[in-house]
C-alpha cells in the first residue's frame, strides 16, 4: 500500500508528542525523499550499513533512533566525512529519513523505556521518572537471576555493580547513555537501577550510595521502541514495515 509521506511524518510527530520535548537533535523527517511510501525500514542508528540495507530492501524510508543531525553534530551542521557519505546515499536513493530520540525513549505506551519494564516484567505500581520509569516485579528476584533475564531478553551480556540488596524488586530503567541518572532512581528507594551505558565516574558512586546498577548497553537497550513504532505504523498505514538490526555490542 502506498502512503503519502507527510502523512506517516505528521502522524509521528503528533504520536511522539515531539513538540513537548528539548532535544539535542532533530525528531522528524531529517531527509527528504520520495514523497509515496511504499516500505519502511526501521532500525537504532543511522550508518552506511544501514542505509545500504535499506537501499537493498527498496524502502522509501527509513526511521531510527539515532539519526543524521545529533549531538555536537547536530548543533555545527557541518556536511563532511562520514556524515557527507551518509547523506549523500540518502539523497542519491531518495530515501526519506526520519529520527526520533528522547519522545521515542519516553513514550508511555511504545517506547524504549516502559517496553524494557514490560518484558521484564516491571509491571507493578509503574510510574515515571525523568524519561525513564519505575516499577515493580510481581515478586522478588535474586539480582543474578535478574541479571541472566536481562541478559535473555536483551541479547546482550550486561556489566553489573551489586551494591545493594541480593534480592531486587524496584527497579528503575532508562534505556542508553543515562548511567549518571542511578542518583535520582536511589533516591526514589529503587534498589536497582537498569541502564545502557557505564561511566568510569559511576562505579564507586554507585557503590558508595548503595544501589545495584546494570549497564546493558547503549544499542540493545534502544532497539524496542522503533520496532514498536514499526508496527504502529504497518497497522495505521498498511504499508510494509521492516526492522533491520545492525547488532553493537556498547
Amino acid at each position: 500500500m502506498t502512503v503519502e509521506r507527510n502523512k506517516i511524518v505528521k502522524f509521528c510527530e503528533e504520536y511522539l508528542r515531539v513538540n513537548e520535548f528539548e532535544d539535542k537533535c532533530h525528531n522528524g523527517l531529517q531527509v527528504e525523499g520520495k514523497l509515496e511510501i511504499n516500505k519502511i525500514i526501521t532500525g537504532v542508528s543511522l550508518s552506511q550499513k544501514l542505509i545500504k540495507q535499506a537501499i537493498a530492501k527498496k524502502a522509501d524510508m527509513l526511521i531510527v533512533h539515532h539519526g543524521l543531525f545529533s549531538g555536537t553534530w547536530g548543533s555545527s551542521l557541518q556536511i563532511t566525512g562520514l556524515y557527507k557519505n551518509r547523506l549523500k546515499l540518502l539523497l542519491e536513493n531518495e530515501l526519506n529519513l526520519m529520527g526520533f530520540h528522547l519522545p521515542l525513549d519516553a513514550h508511555p505506551e511504545i517506547g524504549n523505556n516502559i517496553s524494557l519494564c514490560k518484558i521484564l516484567g516491571i509491571t507493578q505500581k509503574t510510574e515515571p521518572l525523568d524519561i525513564g520509569f519505575i516499577g515493580e516485579l510481581k515478586t522478588e528476584m535474586n539480582l543474578t537471576d535478574f541479571v541472566k533475564l536481562v541478559n535473555e531478553k536483551l541479547q546482550t551480556d550486561s556489566y553489573s555493580i551489586a551494591a545493594g540488596p541480593d534480592k531486587v524488586k524496584k527497579i528503575g530503567v532508562i534505556s542508553g547513555g543515562a548511567s549518571p541518572d542511578f542518583k535520582a532512581f536511589a533516591q526514589a528507594g529503587c534498589d536497582t537501577f537498569l541502564t545502557g551505558d557505564v561511566r568510569e565516574s559511576v562505579v564507586r558512586a554507585v557503590e558508595e550510595i548503595g544501589i545495584n546498577f546494570i549497564n546493558a548497553g547503549h544499542y540493545n537497550t534502544e532497539k524496542l521502541g522503533v520496532q514498536n513504532l514499526g508496527k504502529v505504523l504497518a497497522d495505521k498505514f498498511g504499508v510494509d514495515v521492516e526492522f533491520v538490526d545492525v547488532p553493537c555490542e556498547i
